[in-house]
């Protein structure tokens, strides 16, 4: 948990330049965009969505049409309240001047929250090409956008590509795992009939954040898949116990629908 904590500091930190944070002194010389720039600043004070903050951010866009920071934070409740097809358009401005901050967060947001598997790995791969720096993680610092793109490629069927780019970020020498990064990479072992890997995958993941019914349940289900009866029921109950606990992938009530998340249900089928 320590270790899952340091981590998620990090990302936020990364991502503290997206949407708000904006010095407006330093873009004086342009006049348009330095009183947009004030004008977002302004809105940003303001519950995000409100009509105060909306309006303000309509204000800036319609002096500095140019404003990507506008559009992002002026699309975001769209994207929350389901009504995408608005926050594509707004999202898409933000995209078209400022490509490098934003076609990471439209393509995680594809991904996360409309399954948009050729539209989300088209974002984050052009945003890969494009950026010299890390492309870093979805809004939200849950994932980092490689994890997506490896996700993506599970969804499309190619497990293969999926393992070896998770298994290439998590050595990267600067890369602390995500929450969840381990428990994905063991259920794609497990997809691949690598019992073993899928083990030491999940434990992994337990010992980086031990709060997930999905870690154990996986874990059950390897060793169901093994014939070991008993490591299968120990695992199966404390799965569950975590379930009715709570301690388990976001999703009720969430926004986004994270990939292997279990339900009451799956208990059922699995004892």
């Amino acid at each position: 948990m320590k270790k899952m904590l340091v981590s998620l500091l990090m990302v936020f930190s990364t991502y503290s330049g997206i949407g708000q944070g904006i010095n407006c002194e330093t873009c004086k010389d342009d006049s348009l965009y330095y009183r947009a720039c004030l004008l977002y600043t302004e809105a940003c004070e303001f519950p995000q969505g409100s009509d105060s903050s909306q309006i303000l951010l309509d204000k800036a866009i319609e002096i500095c049409p140019y404003f990507s920071s506008a559009y992002y934070v002026r699309a975001i409740p769209f994207l929350k309240r389901g009504e995408f097809i608005t926050w594509k358009v707004l999202i898409d401005k933000a995209v078209q001047y400022n490509p490098q901050l934003y076609l990471g967060y439209r393509g995680g947001a594809r991904f996360m929250f409309l399954r948009d598997f050729l539209g989300a790995i088209r974002d984050i791969e052009k945003a890969d090409s494009i950026c010299a720096y890390d492309i870093g993680f979805i809004y939200n610092g849950d994932y980092h956008l490689q994890i997506i793109r490896a996700l993506i490629y599970r969804g499309l069927g190619d497990n293969k590509k999926a393992i070896e780019i998770i298994e290439k970020q998590l050595k990267q020498p600067d890369y602390l795992p995500g929450p969840f990064d381990y428990l994905h990479l063991g259920v794609l072992y497990l997809e691949f009939h690598n019992y073993q890997s899928a083990i030491d995958c999940l434990k992994k993941q337990i010992e980086f954040n031990d709060s997930l019914a999905e870690a154990y349940y996986y874990l059950a289900l390897t060793y169901q898949a093994m014939r070991m009866g008993e490591l299968f029921s120990e695992n199966i109950t404390k799965a569950k116990d975590y379930y009715l606990k709570r301690k388990r992938l976001p999703g009720d009530g969430s926004y986004m629908d994270y990939v292997d998340k279990v339900y009451l249900s799956d208990f059922e089928v699995s004892f």
